[in-house]
């Protein structure tokens, strides 16, 4: 079983990139998208709702802006999307989908940087990390296999981007940002990739800026967090840089089974 998760920087261009031939081609059991920047009506219909597969989409009330997407395999039992906050809910940020005891959060975490790059938007994210957490929690205790994916904006070590020292007071790397990813990892979560690979040099996003992809310049700010009770059917995880289409690259895991 194959699950993916990919910030595709808008649906609507990802589409005219061949975001579906790339789907079709792949074929995983469970997708999720973060920045879709579309209403349903908008998205292609090949794309809102391909054969054979269910499809759940949750939008931001201002147009053209984050949002994201579930495509699966199997029926959806049920897909939250509140953390009842109306200031979190109204983004579009937010997808807990039930199939059996498998429970996938599909989020576009905020960015703190702010309209001025002035990380006035860091208190934001930090509290929706909490809240997010808090809603998470009782399906982890309760020994759900708990899986949380997305991008999730923050670079958690030096090792997951290419120029920590030069990014300390960049949002994405601030120690603020950094201790909230610590405190969900020292709570039980596991970063799956770490898990499997320590190298250095393996990144999910890269500026448009002075050739980053290609200079491999990046931050690994995309992840697939599991519970204790989901690492025993996680097999391997893997980011798949050589995709493109996006700023960001697809990251994902492999299962044994279905849990």
């Amino acid at each position: 079983m194959r699950i993916i998760s990919w910030n595709i920087n808008g649906i609507r261009a990802a589409t005219r990139k061949g975001f579906l031939d790339w789907f079709h081609t792949t074929k995983p059991d469970i997708l999720g998208v973060q920045e879709v920047r579309a209403h349903l009506p908008q998205i292609d219909p090949q794309a809102a709702q391909p054969e054979g597969w269910h499809t759940h989409f949750f939008s931001a009330q201002r147009p053209g802006y984050s949002g994201v997407g579930l495509y699966s395999r199997h029926a959806f039992d049920q897909v939250e999307t509140s953390l009842n906050t109306e200031s979190f809910d109204i983004e579009g940020r937010v997808q807990i989908a039930h199939l059996g005891s498998l429970v996938v959060a599909n989020i576009y975490f905020p960015n703190g940087n702010g309209k001025d790059r002035d990380n006035s938007r860091i208190p934001y994210k930090l509290d929706f990390y909490k809240k997010l957490f808090d809603v998470l929690e009782p399906h982890r205790k309760a020994g759900k296999e708990l899986l949380v994916m997305g991008d999730f904006n923050t670079a958690h070590q030096e090792i997951d981007l290419a120029r920590p020292k030069e990014n300390t007071q960049t949002s994405g790397f601030c120690p603020e940002e950094r201790a909230e990813l610590d405190r969900w990892l020292c709570s039980g979560y596991v970063d799956t990739f770490r898990h499997f690979e320590k190298a250095p040099h393996n990144y999910t996003w890269w500026s448009h800026r002075a050739a980053s992809r290609e200079r491999n310049v990046g931050w690994r700010i995309d992840y697939v967090l599991a519970s204790e009770s989901a690492m025993r059917y996680i097999k391997s995880a893997f980011i798949w840089s050589q995709v493109s289409g996006s700023d960001h690259c697809p990251v994902g895991v492999e299962l044994t089974k279905m849990p």
